[in-house]
């Protein structure tokens, strides 16, 4: 087990996490657990980012809060491993985001990439709340705050982690060698990195509706898949298909493996073999989104039978985030008082301070 690495990586609680959260991180979340390769290991709901374009609808970021918890607890992740905590419970990294805003330019928080295109997403324009435009900053806060020194998050993260590194650096050019330099871990496989939505659209958003949920019942996630988008080009069977653009096989690259072939399309040895089928004509879009469908519901089904089981006891799973939050706070507590000693504002525990200023005034 390393001596040294932290992983942290949380999600908003916004809604129900779909499987765009499972494959670009929740799945990989779990292996790591599982592989055990880590000193400490911090998952969060952060619902204090979520008020940020939330703020007059704060019992959506409440009720959320659970249901986000369950879809952990569902996909795998284990308490005893892993400490899941809620962000607005550890007021230390308020703390920490106001103190890393000095290290900031308004200039470079407008120049990220990922803020720019949440803006034009939410269309905030000039009105965007103050809190949602320093998110890189309270981010920095996330990650600092537990040392972490890996981030395992989607491709669509990375100028938040590279904003952090440069907050890191800044604080600790100026201050001295304080905090933990963090580094971004991304999905190996790259059909991962972001799924698209079932119509296609880029991005898989709750505010777009082109979600499958990990919580979607069975007849559900059939309904969602036979109504994919595919090849609009690919209007009769004999027709040569594109793959390109087609997020049936983009689900397929995410999800199916060898052995789902044997169990339920035996005609092919492998998604390659579909793959060529379907590009020189001869292939059916419902075949393949039946395939697909037989796939996803062997992923998804024990996840939605753990979280009914979890749901079952639902103060125990607030027991459970209250124990996590009471464990995170201390961590956050003691990197705050590094922070607060490197800047030189711990004036009541600087003995050599009150010695110096007691004599000065003396003399």
């Amino acid at each position: 087990m390393s001596k040294e690495k932290v992983i942290l990586t949380g999600d908003r609680p916004t809604g129900r996490l779909h499987i765009g959260h499972y494959v670009g991180s929740l799945r990989n979340r779990v292996a790591l657990q599982e592989e055990g390769d880590y000193k400490q290991m911090y998952v969060f709901i952060a619902d204090a980012q979520a008020l940020t374009d939330n703020m007059e609808h704060p019992e959506k970021v409440r009720q959320n809060v659970i249901e986000v918890a369950l879809d952990y607890l569902a996909c795998g992740l284990d308490p005893s491993k892993v400490t899941i905590f809620i962000q607005s419970q550890i007021p230390e990294l308020c703390e920490l985001s106001f103190y890393f805003m000095d290290l900031v330019t308004v200039s470079r928080l407008q120049r990220n990439p990922t803020v720019k295109t949440e803006i034009q997403m939410r269309g905030f324009e000039s009105s965007i709340p103050v809190g949602f435009f320093t998110y890189p900053i309270s981010q920095a806060a996330d990650i600092t705050a537990f040392r972490a020194t890996t981030v395992p998050v989607g491709e669509d993260q990375k100028p938040m982690l590279e904003q952090a590194t440069e907050i890191v650096r800044r604080f600790n050019h100026i201050y001295g060698e304080t905090l933990v330099e963090p580094s971004i871990l991304l999905p190996t496989n790259v059909a991962c990195l972001r799924l698209p939505g079932t119509d296609g659209k880029a991005k898989m958003s709750k505010s777009l509706g082109n979600c499958i949920y990990l919580s979607d019942p069975a007849d559900e996630v059939r309904q969602k898949v036979m109504s994919m988008y595919t090849d609009p080009e690919h209007i009769h069977v004999q027709d040569p298909g594109h793959l390109e653009g087609n997020c049936v096989f983009t689900y397929l690259d995410a999800f199916s493996k060898p052995e789902h072939f044997a169990r339920y399309l035996p005609d092919y040895p492998d998604l390659e073999a579909l793959k060529a089928h379907y590009q020189r004509g001869g292939l059916g879009d419902m075949k393949v989104k039946r395939f697909l469908n037989d796939v996803l519901q062997e992923e998804l089904e024990p996840i939605r039978n753990r979280r009914k089981e979890y749901s079952r006891d639902i103060p125990a799973v607030y027991d459970m985030l209250r124990a996590g939050c009471e464990k995170a706070r201390a961590v956050a507590a003691q990197t705050l008082d590094d922070v607060r000693k490197a800047m030189r504002i711990n004036y009541f525990d600087d003995r050599e301070l009150i010695a110096e200023q007691a004599k000065r005034f003396a003399e």
